[in-house]
């Protein structure tokens, strides 16, 4: 089992030592974004021009770790600048790979970042560990075609999960076509619905209620919803290409990642916000931030770098080509393009809800190997007064000043699926912390014993390392 994952970063360390021998004067600039070919040659052709030299190359997740691991114990580093989002940012600082940039927030705080933000970036130390890049959130895209089908009295801008079934419903009853989408594919992002949108809307939680009456009813309800689901949202890693496709209407996702669809044609979308359940509307905030790597060979560099990304006409231009918005004060000109004014719109929505509700609570990165139960305590402080989402699923707790590093360490959001056919369901008894319920947990990707699907069609296909769905 072992033998792939090492050829892969023998790979991956190899052609990165070509990169830095082929461009030794470069900042060597290595992220886990943007990691589609389109959008790392926008990031090369657009967003980096004007900058110091840079090298830039993307990197899988599960790999920025070993990566790093591997220059310091090999005492050779090639790396200058790192872009991770917060919670692959975390792990790195016991490992001591990071070099502290307390020395670059003077040459952007001008700029408005948040000072939030820059308190995030301390990741729970006391120096600045990253500075803040880009930002993100996920959104209803929705085809205009499935208007006609809204449910009467529904606000489009203010859909509850009971709303969204019955839309659902309708445009299946009517046009004999599943229309709604999710991105649950081998590299989708159906877990972070069910992290940052679904569970607390509404259990009004991230830690502690997966066993409740509210998480009963919240699958109860999921289940008859996922009876109007494209059934090939099992395969969709994108949802931009079902939109484009015309396979789905109505699709929850990434900005980024229904970007190209709105950019197409839109006249023909709208971005809205998720749906409301009975605690609220909870939506999930990414945060990406910048770090540089222990022994730089090039720190000047990365720093230039650094400030040159954080240019307010650079941060527009990451918007306007990548999807992800700026952290700094800059205004989004009337030029942007139509598709990204509408996830700017959609976004703007969806934190000015009246129900709306940002996701807390908190989780170890996406690397864990079991889901945990929190303590009681720390679970209920995370719910109570978490904070901001980051990245894949983390909220850097708020007032635990001493027990930031430990919690965040232990603390992990199992990834809830359907439970197998034969578990006695709507009683909490699938609701168990450790496999086979929950599976093995790796950069987003879970692996479960083979399992029928559970009645009425609510799937147990689950993404597989190996590529495809396991069942």
């Amino acid at each position: 089992m072992r033998k792939a994952p090492l050829a892969a970063i023998a790979v991956s360390v190899f052609a990165l030592g070509i990169a830095a021998g082929s461009a030794a004067a470069d900042v060597l600039f290595l992220s886990t974004q943007l990691r589609p070919i389109e959008d790392a040659q926008k990031v090369r052709e657009v967003l980096l021009k004007g900058g110091p030299k840079t090298t830039f190359v993307t990197e899988e997740p599960a790999q920025l770790s070993i990566r790093l691991k591997a220059e310091l114990d090999a005492g050779k580093h090639t790396l200058g600048l790192i872009g991770a989002v917060h919670g692959e940012l975390q792990p790195l600082v016991p490992m001591g790979v990071l070099d502290a940039v307390d020395d670059v927030v003077p040459k952007v705080a001008s700029r408005g970042v948040p000072a939030g933000l820059f308190e995030l970036g301390k990741l729970g130390t006391g120096k600045q560990v990253y500075i803040p890049w880009m930002q993100a959130t996920y959104v209803l895209a929705v085809n205009k075609q499935a208007l006609p089908y809204l449910p009467q009295g529904a606000d489009i801008n203010a859909l509850t999960f009971e709303q969204l079934t019955q839309w659902g419903k309708a445009i299946t009853e009517k046009t004999g076509q599943r229309r709604l989408g999710f991105p649950a594919g081998p590299k989708g992002l159906f877990f972070r619905f069910l992290q940052g949108n679904l569970y607390p809307s509404y259990t009004g939680s991230m830690v502690s209620e997966f066993r409740s009456p509210e998480a009963e009813k919240m699958w109860t309800d999921f289940k008859a919803l996922w009876a109007y689901v494209n059934p090939n949202s099992t395969n969709y890693d994108f949802m931009q290409e079902p939109l484009m496709a015309g396979e789905v209407w109505i699709a929850w996702e990434h900005v980024s990642r229904v970007k190209d669809a709105l950019q197409a044609a839109p006249a023909d979308y709208q971005a809205v916000p998720p749906p409301a359940g009975p605690k609220g509307r909870s939506y999930m905030s990414v945060i990406v931030g910048l770090a540089i790597a222990k022994d730089a060979p090039d720190r000047a560099g990365a720093v230039a770098l650094i400030e040159h990304l954080l240019k307010p006409e650079i941060q527009l231009a990451t918007a306007a080509e990548v999807g992800f918005f700026p952290v700094v004060d800059a205004q989004l000109p009337p030029s942007l393009p139509a598709g990204t004014k509408l996830l700017a719109a959609g976004v703007a929505k969806t934190q000015t809800s009246k129900e709306h509700l940002p996701a807390r609570g908190a989780a170890r990165r996406a690397g864990a190997r079991h889901a945990r139960r929190p303590s009681r305590r720390a679970a209920r402080h995370l719910d109570q007064h978490g904070g901001t989402l980051l990245g894949p699923g983390q909220a850097e707790p708020r007032g635990l000043p001493g027990e930031v590093g430990v919690a965040m360490r232990r603390i992990a959001t199992p990834l809830p699926i359907p439970p197998p056919q034969g578990a006695r369901e709507l009683d909490g008894s699938h609701s168990c912390p450790r496999p086979p319920c929950l599976g093995r947990v790796r950069e987003g990707v879970r692996r479960t014993p083979s399992q029928s699907p559970p009645p009425g069609g609510l799937g147990w296909g689950v993404p597989s390392s190996e590529g495809g769905i396991r069942r």
